[in-house]
């Protein structure tokens, strides 16, 4: 299994965390957890399904997938090759005025964001391939090409950095005091950048949080009033939505 992450070029960094070429010679199920930004992946061989209630949907070769609230279970096929695009909190909205929160909790083809033309073009230069850097160099000429001269909205960049300060601890009416803005404009701004609600991204930050935590000599009790949980009983709740698992389970397989 390869699972390798490569950095983009200086014009991308703004708006794109990092890419990551990922191959698997085995078929395999796995879950993937909520994460703070949109992903963008292409698949330049084999195939990838969603898998729920015991049914599985086959995916578009390219496809993006929205912030979620919640694990999604994924399926490879055997000898799977997929190029992954992550973008940064407010990524997205430099490449296409399509609104982040309209895919919240969706896997889509990624045509029905860009052009279905330029994404086949995309598909067919990535098939005949043949190096990692080449498919990387492919990916990245393709979202130079959409990209949107616009200016970041400041007070979105703002609010995403003190979410993470918080560790996403911070209390919406805080932060609304904090901007100097009511909640309704604030909550419009922020889903259509983000892709979803402030308070729902700052649960995702929180439990990236606790993830960052599980791996150390802390206890779970000390982990959950850290974190500002009410109690464990929110804590384990929260947790099981977020992996399907609970927090002492998954623990023990760290």
């Amino acid at each position: 299994m390869k699972f390798e992450k490569h950095f983009p070029t200086e014009r991308l960094k703004p708006y794109i965390k990092y890419l990551v070429v990922s191959e698997n010679e085995l078929q395999r199920e796995y879950n993937v957890f909520p994460s703070s930004g949109l992903v963008i992946g292409f698949q330049y061989k084999g195939q990838l399904a969603t898998f729920k209630n015991g049914k599985e949907d086959k995916l578009e070769s390219a496809g993006i997938t929205g912030i979620s609230d919640s694990y999604k279970t994924f399926k490879n096929s055997v000898g799977i090759g997929t190029i992954l695009v992550y973008f940064s909190e407010i990524g997205f909205s430099h490449f296409t005025a399509h609104p982040a929160n309209e895919l919240f909790n969706l896997s889509l083809s990624l045509d029905a964001i860009f052009s279905k033309d330029k994404v086949a073009q995309v598909e067919d230069e990535l098939a005949i391939a043949t190096t990692d850097s080449k498919r990387i160099k492919i990916v990245e000429q393709f979202l130079i090409s959409q990209l949107r001269d616009i200016e970041s909205d400041k007070l979105i960049v703002e609010a995403v950095k003190l979410i993470y300060q918080s560790k996403g601890t911070i209390r919406i009416k805080e932060l609304n005091e904090k901007l100097f803005i009511s909640q309704s404009p604030f909550e419009k701004r922020f889903r259509k950048v983000v892709g979803t609600t402030a308070k729902k991204f700052a649960s995702i930050v929180r439990f990236n949080a606790v993830l960052d935590n599980l791996d150390k000599t802390k206890t779970l009790t000390e982990i959950c009033y850290e974190n500002n949980f009410f109690d464990q009983a929110h804590f384990i709740k929260d947790f099981k939505q977020f992996t399907g698992d609970t927090p002492d389970s998954f623990k023990r397989f760290l």
